[in-house]
């Protein structure tokens, strides 16, 4: 899972040098007020940005569903173990509560 979600962020990274590559051209281009030249840039970085849009998608998807596997799995846990889950709370909200009261 890990790996599926680093090759996306590279992949992603990638993809967002590139647009902004292109979106420095285009505006080269509308400088020096080339038409042929910037409907092709405009038309490069339309096609980009609907890549990066379904990335984007697909990178929340990834996350909504670790998201929600992680909640089951601690909500498996929990209900496996319930008294060793409040035994932890406990001690979490003990350890928070001491930390605070020394500043």
């Amino acid at each position: 899972m890990t790996t599926t979600a680093d090759g996306l962020k590279a992949e992603l990274e990638h993809d967002l040098r590139s647009l902004v590559h292109d979106t420095e051209q285009l505006l080269k281009s509308a400088a020096r007020s080339g038409d042929d030249g910037l409907a092709e840039l405009r038309l490069r970085l339309e096609t980009q940005l609907r890549h990066l849009r379904n990335r984007l998608g697909d990178l929340e998807a990834g996350a909504a569903d670790r998201a929600r596997e992680a909640a089951r799995a601690t909500d498996q846990a929990v209900r496996a173990h319930p008294y060793g889950a409040i035994g932890l709370a406990a001690a979490a909200g003990l350890l928070i509560g001491f930390l605070v009261a020394r500043r």
